[in-house]
């Protein structure tokens, strides 16, 4: 029995590496977005436990000069390199696995990004279809919340509020 229990639970368990993250700035005098493919993901559909790791120098502008500022003046990346979240599906229990479909679901955990870490409790989606995840969800930050500055200079540039998007694809991990 003790030889099963160690393949039953890593069978609950969900990976991806190429997961895919957005954000939004939407200001007076300009529209930022920028893409990340390389977002690592685990969830263990057991427990709702559930991690994402982000490389910030991993995004992707449309200009080069807003990457450079982004990587340089705001998160700092060579000094904080990743962004990261920890937390749990808490309604995991509404989830069945065992049937393809799409389940709302509430997320809470920290969020770490700027080497700031805070609290959030957030909405999205889980669909299950051919035994792969998906998950989705997309809310707002403060970048203040997370001690990010915006020079007065491009205050009109910049939003202070920055839409997320995360979509995941998780396949079931291999022993």
């Amino acid at each position: 029995i003790f030889f099963l229990i160690p393949g039953f639970l890593f069978a609950q368990k969900y990976i991806t590496k190429t997961g895919h993250i957005k954000f939004y700035s939407d200001a007076p005098l300009e529209k930022i977005e920028a893409h990340n493919r390389q977002v690592n993901s685990a969830l263990d559909l057991g427990t709702g436990d559930f991690v994402f790791r982000v490389l910030m120098k991993s995004f992707e502008f449309e200009k080069a000069l807003m990457q450079e500022h982004f990587n340089e003046n705001y998160v700092e990346s060579d000094k904080f390199p990743s962004a990261t979240f920890l937390g749990k599906i808490v309604n995991i229990s509404e989830v069945n696995a065992a049937e393809d479909g799409t389940y709302p679901v509430n997320i809470e955990g920290k969020l770490t990004i700027h080497g700031v870490t805070n609290l959030i409790k957030e909405t999205g989606t889980l669909e299950i279809k051919q035994g792969k995840i998906s998950g989705k969800s997309k809310f707002n930050i403060l970048v203040s919340d997370y001690k990010i500055s915006i020079p007065g200079a491009v205050v009109k540039n910049v939003s202070k509020t920055v839409e997320i998007t995360v979509d995941i694809t998780l396949d079931k991990a291999s022993k």
